[in-house]
């Protein structure tokens, strides 16, 4: 057991991190109260923890910061990707004891403490992400009540693991809804109305709003459906292409997902974003795994193979698409994570269908991927597979 703690004053609240490997954390709890468990994962991002927090991708997980300052500019509601915040719990080094920013309505703290997220700082998250990186990710547990190192432990250990965990039923919507909001600033990252007369079905899977707010800047209809929506409920929108969206937990379990993909894949064109991604390659027959301790980040390197371009990518996945199963069923890889050569997106030979495993909406992070919701409303008119020649023509790359 390794018990790591600092020094605090005597008024604040004391909060204890503890993971399934013995490790405990004890430091000053922000937020809410309570207790709350989900597997412990970092994000390299140095801004965006107000995106990163309400991102239906981390339900079921406490997210570590590494940069060493957070909550120095506040929470603003323009930049929420959802309705709520999502992470089990959220960890920093040093929360700011002041915010400074026009758009800020309220405190980091003040706004965590109103959704029920327990936050932990003053811990060394040099410490934590360096035990994630070298053991994994690992499940955890945070509390304010519970403060007995070995019950915390115990704890973690009994957690159910993220592999076999669906999370998408959490966050999924209730129904169909209509998306046709634009980004909420003058901030214009494609063609405007490129895309216009065009209808897209979404499969929300916990889709960020800047996801959506791409296509309708391009002048789409959006029509968005739950993932379990049957094949013929995606075909009487009569739509033009299909969305598969980001989401939670593991991939391998959702064949409720991929059942509705596989039944409109040979009449849609379909791009997938991060989960969205791996359920296409699981629908054409491809199999994914657990990484050790994943990407998270706005920082991680992606190589366009097509172009040879390098994109910094805004991503946050825990699971792989399994690179020889992906071009054994027909898939041609076209982006590659330079950090560890993972699959980082591909496109079909036969079919027009294509994805990637980061966030090109990227919120928070570069811009450096926009230019995929193009290729999408490319594909959508042309309905053919896309191709070297295609992708460098949007791109502008002679």
């Amino acid at each position: 057991m390794l018990i790591i703690r600092v020094n605090m004053n005597k008024s604040t609240r004391v909060a204890k991190l503890a993971l399934e490997d013995g490790t405990v954390f004890t430091g000053e709890a922000f937020g809410a109260s309570g207790t709350s468990e989900g597997e412990v994962v970092f994000n390299t991002s140095m801004t965006g923890y107000q995106e990163i927090l309400t991102d239906p991708s981390y339900k079921g997980q406490i997210v570590t910061m590494t940069y060493p300052l957070i909550g120095n500019y506040g929470v603003n509601p323009d930049d929420t990707e959802s309705k709520t915040p999502h992470v089990s719990g959220f960890v920093v080094r040093e929360l700011s004891a002041t915010y400074s920013n026009y758009r800020a309505r309220e405190s980091l703290e003040e706004y965590l403490k109103r959704h029920g997220i327990i936050g932990i700082t003053h811990i060394d998250t040099r410490a934590l992400t360096r035990r994630i990186r070298i053991t994994g990710a690992m499940r955890g547990i945070i509390s304010t009540e519970i403060l007995d190192d070995q019950q915390l432990i115990d704890r973690a250990r009994s957690t159910a693991r993220m592999e076999g965990a669906d999370w998408v039923q959490a966050v999924k919507p209730q129904g169909a809804y209509s998306w046709d909001q634009n980004h909420p600033t003058d901030w214009k990252f494609g063609k405007p109305n490129d895309g216009k007369g065009l209808h897209v079905v979404a499969l929300d899977c916990g889709a960020k709003h800047n996801i959506l707010r791409h296509l309708a800047e391009r002048g789409v209809k959006i029509t968005v459906l739950p993932p379990d929506a049957t094949a013929e409920q995606i075909l009487q929108h009569r739509p033009d292409g299909l969305f598969v969206s980001n989401g939670p937990g593991d991939p391998a379990v959702l064949d409720y997902a991929v059942k509705p993909i596989q039944g409109v894949m040979e009449k849609l064109p379909i791009f997938g974003i991060c989960l969205g991604h791996q359920l296409l390659s699981r629908a054409i027959g491809a199999k994914t795994y657990k990484l050790k301790f994943g990407h998270r980040g706005g920082n991680q390197p992606v190589k366009n193979i097509d172009t040879g371009r390098v994109e910094i990518t805004s991503q946050n996945h825990g699971f792989a698409v399994d690179k020889e199963s992906l071009e054994a069923n027909g898939g041609v890889v076209t982006h590659i994570n330079l950090n560890d050569q993972t699959v980082a997106g591909f496109r079909h030979t036969r079919l027009p269908i294509f994805s990637v495993q980061y966030h090109p909406e990227a919120s928070p992070g570069p811009h450096d991927a926009a230019y995929l919701f193009d290729a999408f409303i490319e594909l959508m008119k042309t309905r053919k597979p896309l191709d070297p020649q295609r992708i460098k023509a949007i791109q502008g790359v002679g």
